[in-house]
């Protein structure tokens, strides 16, 4: 892991690593929410089916709220909205922390899954902005690699306060660190005030005009393939966990477990994909959790189970960095102020497939059917990954 502390050759070290910082203390806090998620919204509705269904749902509200700031993200300051985003976010967290009432959580559920997408998309333009042509991809290694080190920290913490303390004193916590971040990150006074002298109001042009080009079409598919097979991990597999007789820590144990290869390899294919090409990366990355999730759906022990899973991160490191460059390198000019947000609606829509699906073959198949839908979705998103170019940044003008 001493690849994530030191600075890597040619990175401009002080504005990437310090966002980074900033990603690594937020995120945590979302991990620490994220890894009971799903145990804390069956504890309203007491059906794993509807837990699938829920986190559709909220999927949904997400896919549209991303065209909608789109007018935002073009006209202010992406370091403004992102200050505001954590502290809205911090807020809601808080109130899933004292809450009982299933339907004051559903509204700022919805509400919290706006600020997350405001977050993400500014965020993500911050981090473009601070990046060189040639060192894109470098850089959303670094990001993703102290992204993956908060999902290494966080459930791990979550796994260990599960024995003393409920699920609200954790998703206070995460409210706390969310909290110091926007501390540090006002402490920086990063700006990004690229702005589009065009303001874009019109949401179904936005919509059509993304898809009209095939490159982009395929970056989102295969940005949106990552996400789909997170749905398995975060939304299922605790469910899974707790189905087979085992406690709240081994969710937070596995979670630790998975995040582990993505530590470990994100910078390392993210930097690798920049010399070599992308296309041998998103093939490779995309068949390992295909054929892992094919082995689970014969196994029967759920700790060979999980072992299985905790390697097909593997694959996932080759992919998590890789198709969002991917994705930034096929844009020209300030293109990213426009299609950054609706590009980020890959999560939800996958989200929301993967997570509708699932919930369907719960109510009529036993679990391990999971694996088996998964397994050929996989090989969807492999096949689709011939279809890419194969961009090499090493080779672009700065």
């Amino acid at each position: 892991m001493g690849f994530i502390i030191k600075k890597p050759k040619g990175l401009v070290f002080p504005k990437i690593f310090r966002l980074a910082v900033i990603l690594l203390i937020a995120s945590v806090g979302f991990s620490l929410v994220d890894t009971f998620w799903a145990v804390y919204i069956e504890g309203f509705v007491h059906n794993s089916s509807l837990v699938g269904f829920i986190s559709s749902f909220l999927a949904l509200v997400s896919f549209f709220s991303f065209f909608f700031i789109v007018p935002l993200i073009e006209k202010y300051d992406k370091a403004r909205i992102f200050s505001i985003s954590l502290l809205l976010i911090a807020i809601s967290y808080f109130v899933f922390a004292v809450t009982t009432n299933f339907y004051l959580f559903l509204f700022i559920a919805v509400l919290a899954t706006i600020f997350h997408n405001l977050r993400i998309t500014s965020f993500g333009i911050i981090v473009r902005g601070k990046s060189s042509n040639k060192k894109l991809s470098r850089n959303e290694g670094v990001m993703y690699s102290f992204l993956n080190l908060a999902w290494f920290i966080g459930p791990l913490i979550a796994g260990l306060l599960s024995e003393y303390f409920k699920i609200s004193v954790i998703f206070g916590l995460s409210g706390i660190f969310v909290l110091i971040s926007l501390v540090y990150f006002s402490f920086l006074r990063i700006h990004e005030r690229k702005i589009r002298k065009r303001i874009d109001k019109n949401i179904v042009k936005i919509f059509f005009d993304f898809f009209k080009n095939k490159e982009r079409v395929i970056a989102y598919c295969l940005g949106g393939g990552v996400n789909y097979w997170w749905s398995l991990i975060y939304i299922f597999i605790p469910l899974y966990i707790i189905k087979n007789g085992l406690g709240l820590d081994y969710i937070g144990y596995f979670l630790f477990s998975v995040s582990i290869p993505l530590i470990s390899f994100s910078y390392f294919f993210s930097n690798l994909a920049g010399k070599i090409g992308f296309k041998r990366i998103f093939k490779i990355g995309f068949l390992i959790p295909c054929l892992a999730s094919l082995v689970c759906f014969f196994v029967s022990n759920v700790y060979a189970t999980l072992l299985i899973l905790v390697l097909a991160s593997v694959g996932l490191s080759m992919l998590e960095a890789t198709t969002e460059a991917y994705f930034f390198d096929t844009l020209k000019g300030k293109e990213d102020l426009r299609f950054y947000g609706p590009y980020n609606t890959t999560i939800d829509v996958n989200h929301f497939i993967s997570r509708v699906i699932g919930g369907v073959i719960l109510l009529f198949f036993p679990f391990n059917y999971l694996f088996l839908f998964f397994s050929i979705s996989m090989l969807g998103f492999f096949i689709l990954s011939f279809k890419t170019k194969n961009i090499n940044e090493s080779r672009r003008k700065n």
